[in-house]
């Protein structure tokens, strides 16, 4: 090997051992002259190239799980990017949605009141993808993990906020509120996503005198039960079977196919089940059941007498 000139002018080095590893070259280490005399033979010369390869090798290590780690946040990164984008384009339907009805209902004062209720919500869910870039983007740079937090939330009002975000469609959604004070445990920007999506769907597939209802009860077993109804087109068997929750495959010219996919994943993310129940041209139900949650949850302890 050539030995770089800025070694051969550094005082007192006895050896350049060179650090390889599959041929690769990681690094040098430079020993300088030993306190005794030491006679290079044929052991001491094998004990210094194992010690340079298992070296090599912890370095080869690290610089492979740096590289993983790098791999995985570009790659949390570009999924949170896809989401993002699919949660702009509701955003922009919705407010061209809301646009085109202004024309004609512009003078009616429920309408202005459900129009100003919109565009807050519109900014209030644009300023959280703001925020949410920034926070991703600061966690990029800094290696941490992008991982959303969790949090003790009322359902009755999640639902409340995602259904006055469509009021401006056509038709409608309802809500139905049968049990309250339901808490659970996840995080609200992105459940409220996820049953946005749900409302979003069970709209574009209903006519404007269909019906589209959400329905909250309280299951057995402690679970909050969520339902999205509507009297829609339905879907098939084997549209459910073979592509409802499959990514990046839509029905629509202008889908993403990530929408279902998302929520499924985190529904089960955070313990939850969903489960559709479809029949053509008599609509579709999505049922989310999720955890409740309990503060200061304590289990009891079986205690056998002998």
């Amino acid at each position: 090997m050539h030995i770089p000139e800025w070694i051969k002018s550094i005082p007192k080095v006895r050896f350049v051992m060179p650090l390889l590893h599959y041929g690769r070259l990681f690094g040098l280490v430079l020993l300088a002259e030993p306190r005794s005399k030491i006679k290079l033979n044929w052991e001491i010369s094998d004990l210094l190239k194992t010690a340079c390869s298992q070296a090599a090798s912890y370095l080869a290590q690290q610089e492979a799980d740096s590289s993983l780690m790098v791999a995985r946040q570009f790659a949390s990164f570009n999924r949170m990017s896809t989401f993002v984008v699919h949660d702009l384009k509701n955003l922009a339907s919705q407010l061209t949605l809301l646009l085109s009805n202004a024309h004609i209902h512009k003078d009616n004062p429920e309408f202005q009141q459900d129009m100003l209720e919109m565009l807050e919500h519109s900014i209030h869910k644009m300023k959280g993808l703001h925020e949410k870039i920034n926070q991703c983007s600061l966690k990029l740079r800094s290696g941490a993990p992008m991982s959303d937090e969790s949090s003790p939330l009322p359902v009755d009002q999640l639902l409340q906020a995602s259904v006055v975000a469509k009021s401006a469609a056509k038709p409608m959604p309802e809500l139905e509120v049968l049990a309250r004070d339901l808490m659970v445990m996840a995080n609200w920007t992105r459940l409220e996503r996820v049953i946005g999506h749900l409302i979003q769907n069970a709209i574009e597939a209903t006519p404007k005198d269909g019906e589209v209802v959400v329905r909250l009860t309280q299951k057995e077993g402690h679970s909050a039960l969520i339902e999205v109804r509507d009297t829609g087109h339905g879907m098939s068997e084997e549209f459910i079977r073979e592509r409802l929750f499959k990514p990046f495959d839509s029905t629509k010219p202008a889908g993403m196919g990530i929408g279902v996919f998302e929520l499924n994943e985190y529904i089960r993310e955070i313990g939850g089940q969903l489960d559709v129940e479809s029949q053509l041209s008599h609509g579709t139900t999505f049922r989310v059941t999720l955890p409740l949650y309990v503060q200061d949850q304590t289990v009891e302890m079986p205690c056998w007498v002998t």
